[in-house]
């Protein structure tokens, strides 16, 4: 029989195995603050057309995207990972020996 595929549980577009789920998380990302920033915009926009004022569109993008990423955070996109067994770039300098 073939081989049964990986679950992966968790948030969205976070692999357990490691593979490509910084990337997959990148993009989760990317798309909460530019989908807030869009869907904000277009409300703000509406409420400016109803309103006769220009400042709202600017307001909604602001807080589309503060949406976005207080959204990314809580689904853990944005915390820091690393993969077990390996150091981060972030960790500080690299272990190599003098030669």
């Amino acid at each position: 029989m073939g081989e049964i595929p990986k679950s992966t549980q968790g948030s969205a577009g976070v692999s357990s195995d490691g593979g490509d789920g910084g990337y997959n998380a990148g993009i989760a990302v990317f798309s909460y603050i530019i989908g807030g920033i869009i869907v904000w915009s277009l409300i703000g926009w509406g409420l400016d057309y109803l309103w006769g004022t220009r400042w709202i569109v600017l307001a909604g993008a602001l807080l589309g995207a503060a949406g976005g990423f207080y959204l990314s955070h809580m689904h853990g996109l944005t915390s820091n990972r690393t993969s077990t067994g390996e150091d981060s770039a972030a960790s500080g300098p690299s272990k190599d020996e003098e030669q």
